[in-house]
C-alpha cells in the first residue's frame, strides 16, 4: 500500500476565514459554509453540506440551465446573476439551521455588495432564495431526527458491545435510514458480511490493528501517528470540501461546473454515510478494543488477547463494519477523480487543531490511504473496515455521478 509521508511545516490552511469580496462566490460561500457547520458532528456535517451545495446548484443552474436539475421546481428570469443566485442560497440554508450565527449576515451583505445593483442582480437573490426554501422543504422530513441509540441484545463474541472510555449506546442507529440525496434508499450498497473470526483474514486483520494501534505501539511510525491525529480532528466534509477547493482552483470552469461539482461531492458524501450506517447496523460488529481485550475468547485459537489494550484514539460509539471515514472518502475520491482526474493535483491539507501539521498529496488515492491508515493506526478499525468501506463508498459515488446533475440530454 502506499503510504503518503506527512510533511511538516508551519502552516494552518484547511478552515481559513473566507475573503468573501473576491469573484469566486461558489468557493467562498463553501468555506462559509465549513465554518458554520464545524461544530456538528460527521454525519450532521454530511447532511448540511449538501443541503447547502445543492441549493446552491440549483438556484445557479436555475440561472444558468447547464444541468439537469435536482428538484426541477425553480425557474429564473432571462439574465438573473448567477453569483447572486449562489450568495442567496447559501445564505438562506444556513440561516435557517443556524439562525443565530450573526457572521452570515455580514457575509452576505459583503458578497452581494462586489454585484452591480440592478435587475439581474435582484433576480438572481430571488432565484437562491427560492432554492435554499426548497431544499429546506425537501429535507424537512427526512429522518435524521430524532436520534436513536442501541444497545446490543447479546454479549456473544463478534458482537459490538460499548465502548471506552464512555461505554454508552451506540450512536446513530437511524442515520442508516436517512432518506438519502442521490441513491435510492440506504440498504441499496449493503456490504456483505464481514470476515468470520476464525478465519485468516480476521486473524491478519486483528493482529495487524493489536499491533500498530495500541496507544504506546513502538511499532507505529510517528508519521502514521500523525495520520491517525490528522483524521481524528478533521472530517470527511472538512477534507474533501478543502481538497476540492484546491483542485478547483488549478482550473478555469464556470460557475455552474463549480455549483455542480460541490454538490455532487457532498451528495455522494452524504449517501455513502447513510449506506455505511445501514451496514454498520445490519452486521453490529465489535471495534478491535472489544475484540482484543476479548481474544482470548473469540474461538479463534490464532488471536492472542490483551485485556488492557487501549487504542491510540477514542473509539466512536458505534459498530465497526464498515468504516464510515472510508466510505465517505471513498465516494468523494471517486467524484473528484471522475470530475477533475485522480492524479496530478497540488493538495495541502491542515488544520488549526494540530498546529505545524500538513499533510501534502498529488493523488486522491494517497488521501484516501492514509485515511484507511489513520483508523487503523489509530486503533478504531480493522483493515477489513477500511477496505470494504472504501468500496461501499466508491460504488455510491459512481451512482451518484451516473443519476444526478447530469448534462441535458444524457441518459
Amino acid at each position: 500500500m502506499y503510504r503518503m509521508s506527512v510533511v511538516v511545516v508551519a502552516v494552518a490552511l484547511l478552515f481559513s476565514k473566507a475573503s468573501v469580496a473576491h469573484a469566486d462566490v461558489v468557493v467562498d460561500w463553501n468555506t462559509i459554509m465549513l465554518n458554520t457547520i464545524s461544530g456538528q458532528n460527521p454525519f450532521a456535517q454530511a447532511r448540511l453540506a449538501a443541503i447547502t451545495q445543492l441549493a446552491v446548484f440549483e438556484a445557479v443552474n436555475a440561472c444558468t440551465g447547464a444541468y439537469e436539475p435536482y428538484l426541477g421546481t425553480l425557474n429564473a428570469p432571462p439574465g438573473a446573476s448567477p453569483e447572486a443566485a449562489a450568495i442567496v442560497a447559501a445564505y438562506t440554508v444556513l440561516k435557517h439551521y443556524f439562525q443565530a450565527a450573526a457572521t452570515l449576515d455580514a457575509a452576505r451583505d459583503t458578497s452581494l455588495l462586489a454585484i452591480p445593483d440592478g435587475v439581474a442582480k435582484t433576480d438572481g437573490m430571488n432565484a437562491g432564495e427560492a432554492a435554499g426554501n426548497a431544499m429546506i422543504a425537501a429535507r424537512a422530513n427526512d429522518g435524521s431526527s430524532p436520534l436513536e441509540t442501541f444497545l446490543p441484545a447479546s454479549t456473544d463474541p463478534g458482537v459490538w458491545q460499548p465502548t471506552p472510555p464512555a461505554f454508552g449506546p451506540g450512536l446513530f442507529l437511524n442515520w442508516g435510514t436517512v432518506t438519502p440525496f442521490g441513491i435510492q434508499r440506504g440498504d441499496q450498497f449493503r456490504l456483505g458480511p464481514p470476515p468470520a473470526l476464525t478465519s485468516e483474514q480476521y486473524r491478519k486483520a486483528y493482529d495487524e490493528v493489536k499491533m500498530v494501534g495500541e496507544v504506546n505501539s513502538a511499532a507505529r511510525p510517528q508519521d502514521r501517528t500523525d495520520v491517525a491525529h490528522f483524521y481524528a480532528a478533521a472530517t470527511p466534509v472538512q477534507v474533501w470540501n478543502a481538497t476540492a477547493q484546491q483542485v478547483i482552483a488549478e482550473r478555469a470552469i464556470s460557475i455552474s461546473a463549480e455549483a455542480r461539482a460541490y454538490a455532487l461531492l457532498n451528495m455522494a458524501m452524504s449517501d455513502a454515510l447513510v449506506a455505511v450506517f445501514d451496514t454498520k447496523y445490519f452486521y453490529v460488529f465489535w471495534r478491535p478494543v472489544t475484540a482484543i481485550r476479548a481474544g482470548d475468547a473469540d474461538g479463534n485459537p490464532n488471536t492472542d488477547g490483551d485485556t488492557a489494550w487501549t487504542p491510540l484514539i477514542n473509539t466512536p460509539s458505534f459498530p465497526s463494519y464498515a468504516s464510515a471515514h472510508g466510505s465517505a472518502s471513498g465516494a468523494a475520491a471517486k467524484v473528484l477523480s471522475r470530475l477533475f482526474s485522480a492524479a496530478g493535483h497540488t493538495i495541502t491539507l491542515s488544520n488549526p487543531a494540530l498546529p505545524g501539521l500538513a499533510l501534502h498529496y498529488t493523488t486522491f488515492r494517497q488521501i484516501t490511504d492514509d485515511v484507511s491508515d489513520a483508523r487503523v493506526y489509530g486503533g478504531i478499525h480493522f483493515r477489513f473496515d477500511q477496505d470494504e468501506g472504501n468500496t461501499l463508498g466508491r460504488e455510491v459515488g459512481r451512482y451518484v455521478l451516473n443519476h444526478n446533475l447530469r448534462t441535458p440530454g444524457d441518459r
